[in-house]
């Protein structure tokens, strides 16, 4: 499962690079990931962390959650708008051990939904990566605790609480507590269309 996903992950990315007529040397500056490094996951070599993906898919004027999606030739013309849980990919990061599942179906609307269950103890760091597009996102709290920190600006979110945002600073997400916590985000990118969505988003 790992080795397919990675597979998806790396036509993925390059479908979107090609997209944007981006070569791997222009990708490499723009995300600060290295060129070898880009082609080694585009070939489905790599399972690369979580930040790398933001970065990669900050510098696509895309999501994370998108690069989970298959490659615009795998999508039908017509998709269907049901998910069943046994087809939303899970993907666990290899930096911190965080399980993600993209909750929603590919292409079919501008929310995009991932059900998220961070390990006790474990801290993730992404930067304020530049974006082509406006991305705001929500985080629900399902059970446990989680410390966000926006900006300068930490939050502390028991279950049943929710926390909104918009991409465009530094954004750490951290467990302080001995017991594993679930959340759900749920992201939109504006403008949105579904072309766009398949093409670049």
């Amino acid at each position: 499962m790992d080795s397919d996903l990675n597979s998806r992950i790396g036509r993925r990315v390059r479908q979107l690079r090609e997209g944007l007529g981006l070569s791997l040397d222009a990708l490499a500056e723009r995300s600060g990931v290295s060129r070898s490094n880009i082609s080694l996951i585009e070939r489905g070599g790599s399972s690369p962390t979580a930040v790398v993906l933001d970065k990669l898919s900050g510098a696509l004027g895309a999501t994370v959650a998108s690069l989970f999606e298959p490659a615009e030739s795998s999508i039908a013309a017509d998709p269907s708008p049901l998910a069943r849980v046994a087809d939303q990919p899970v993907w666990q990061d290899p930096g911190s051990g965080y399980l993600r599942r993209n909750v929603s179906p590919p292409a079919r609307s501008p929310i995009q939904l991932v059900d998220v269950v961070f390990p006790p103890g474990q801290r993730i760091a992404y930067d304020a990566t530049p974006r082509d597009n406006e991305t705001y996102q929500q985080v629900w709290m399902i059970d446990g605790a989680m410390e966000l920190t926006v900006g300068r600006t930490t939050w502390r979110l028991e279950t049943g609480d929710t926390l909104a945002m918009q991409l465009d600073q530094p954004l750490v997400y951290r467990n302080p507590t001995r017991s594993p916590a679930r959340y759900l985000v749920a992201l939109v990118t504006l403008p949105w269309s579904p072309h766009a969505r398949r093409s670049a988003s």
